[in-house]
């Protein structure tokens, strides 16, 4: 566990033990009904509409891309409307409400809040301060989960019913004009998304160049492939070491390193087929940052990374590295990209798919010049970009303490009914 997560671990602990002398303190098994999803069989998924949605998980819930269906009789467990689902999987403790009734898939655990006990929107609003519980505990090699056991011991503070309504209330109030400016922001974030997606498309595709023709990546490259997850999963970081790549430090805009793990130099030998080098493409492969990719930067200190990472190694006399990135962030290989993850696997990409990416080949010096220009036109964006983004995580850190205050008790009854 990082020395941050920690701490706010430590934090949530203190606040049970400072609430009102009228508060309880209860496991959310005995104040809410769990029920945790199960993935039906692949060839029940359909996407032409007929059906009950599924959900697979948070990346799911903005229904960005296109839903699946299945065949009521084939989904084993569902969540109603209006209970709270509940992200078991990477990334844990991400939360919704159900609009409607859904078949839910091994990545989501929804809650049915016991109304004679507990309002469902004030348990709503604790469990995004419990989500730093369920992190603390969550495991996998593979990936980052918690299990039903956890979740149903996960310690809620409950003050009386009336109160939980009261608070609730007070946060709707009070966190809307919050949600109102994030999602503007999002707004604007996707725009300018879209508008840097299509400047690099037409960059890429462009037909200016008469000498030019398309080649399977796999041709064009010396290494497809990804790192692995040590065994032990977050047990075995360190504070110091190699540093091991993961798909959250893997941004368009280049490695971001702020919350970057390590791993020792006898996991790294065992893992010595996964180190990156300079120049080599880095590629999201699975999950919510599927797609994303960045190049590793000369000079850059020993490094490694896991298994959600691919990386593509080209041939110096064919490809330049950065010329391939950019041409993996353009709409022809985003929507392939896209494509794959919303197939029958929903396993995000394999080498397989990557290799078979259809790459525009050009001249080193063509390549160099898209390169230049690009660079050139996308640092703009990209520091906007940047900008919005850090405003929406001030929000978000504004509305989590305005949150955490009241449901632990630092904010008075009083004080949110005045």
């Amino acid at each position: 566990m990082s020395i941050f997560l920690e701490k706010r671990r430590l934090k949530y602990i203190g606040w049970t033990n400072e609430i009102p002398k009228h508060w309880s303190l209860q496991k959310l098994k005995f104040i809410s009904s769990l029920n945790m999803g199960q993935s039906a069989d692949t060839s029940d998924y359909s996407y032409n509409g007929i059906g009950t949605p599924f959900l697979q998980g948070k990346a799911e819930f903005g229904l960005r891309h296109p839903q699946p269906c299945i065949h009521s009789e084939s989904a084993k467990k569902f969540a109603l409307k209006e209970d709270i689902l509940l992200s078991v999987r990477a990334p844990v403790g991400e939360l919704n409400i159900a609009d409607q009734k859904y078949g839910i898939g091994r990545g989501l655990c929804s809650i049915t809040p016991l109304v004679e006990v507990c309002d469902r929107d004030f348990i709503r609003y604790f469990l995004e301060l419990a989500k730093v519980e369920l992190l603390s505990v969550s495991t996998g090699s593979t990936y980052e989960a918690v299990t039903i056991f956890q979740v149903a011991n996960v310690l809620c503070i409950i003050p009386p019913l009336h109160e939980q309504s009261l608070i609730a209330s007070f946060l709707d109030r009070e966190t809307i004009e919050i949600d109102n400016l994030v999602a503007e922001k999002e707004k604007m974030l996707a725009l300018l998304e879209e508008k840097r997606e299509a400047l690099i498309s037409h960059a890429v595709s462009s037909k200016e160049n008469e000498n030019q023709g398309n080649c399977c990546l796999k041709f064009l490259t010396s290494k497809v492939g990804s790192g692995k997850t040590p065994r032990g999963g977050s047990e075995i970081y360190s504070k110091s070491g190699v540093m091991l790549i993961r798909s959250q430090n893997v941004h368009f805009a280049g490695l971001r390193l702020d919350d970057v793990v390590f791993i020792s130099e006898e996991i790294d030998e065992d893992m010595k087929n996964t180190r990156v080098k300079s120049g080599d493409v880095l590629l999201n492969i699975t999950g919510a940052s599927l797609g994303r990719c960045t190049v590793v930067t000369p000079d850059f200190p020993p490094a490694n990374v896991n298994q959600h990472v691919s990386i593509i190694r080209c041939i110096d006399k064919m490809l330049i590295p950065q010329y391939l990135c950019y041409t993996l962030q353009g709409a022809e290989i985003r929507n392939k990209i896209w494509a794959y993850e919303n197939g029958s696997s929903r396993e995000g990409l394999n080498f397989e798919q990557i290799a078979s990416f259809s790459i525009r080949v050009i001249s080193l010096e063509q390549q160099q010049k898209i390169i230049d220009y690009l660079d050139k036109e996308t640092t703009k964006t990209d520091g906007l970009l940047g900008a919005i983004r850090e405003s929406i995580a001030l929000l978000k850190e504004r509305r989590s303490a305005l949150i955490t205050a009241a449901v632990t008790g630092q904010i008075s009854i009083e004080e949110m009914t005045t």
